[in-house]
């Protein structure tokens, strides 16, 4: 299972807010809801599930800002993809946790 966070900024839309264009990626990541596990960040978006599958979602997040009028994208990709052990958002943050 890999954990990957990830960032679409549009470019160049004339204004400095960008809540428009989360909400919208925000109901993408809803519709594969049966597909992935997700949580919105201040700052970006954090998915869990099979690589494949998240990276399929993943374009159609990048998608989004296209259809709502903006010319250029700019998507960051963070992938931990853990293959000893079943890794997972809940299992990572109780790790630190615990050492604190």
């Amino acid at each position: 299972m890999a954990i990957v966070d990830v960032s679409i900024i549009p470019v160049g839309t004339g204004n400095p807010s960008v809540s428009e264009y989360v909400a919208e990626v925000q109901k993408v990541l809803e519709k594969n809801a049966n597909r992935v596990k997700y949580q919105l960040t201040p700052m970006n978006t954090v998915i869990e599930g099979d690589l494949p599958v998240i990276l399929e979602v993943i374009q159609q997040m990048h998608e989004v800002p296209y259809t709502k009028g903006a010319q250029r994208v700019a998507t960051t990709i963070r992938i931990d993809d853990r293959r000893d052990k079943v890794s997972t958002m809940e299992k990572k943050l109780n790790s630190v946790r615990s050492k604190l």
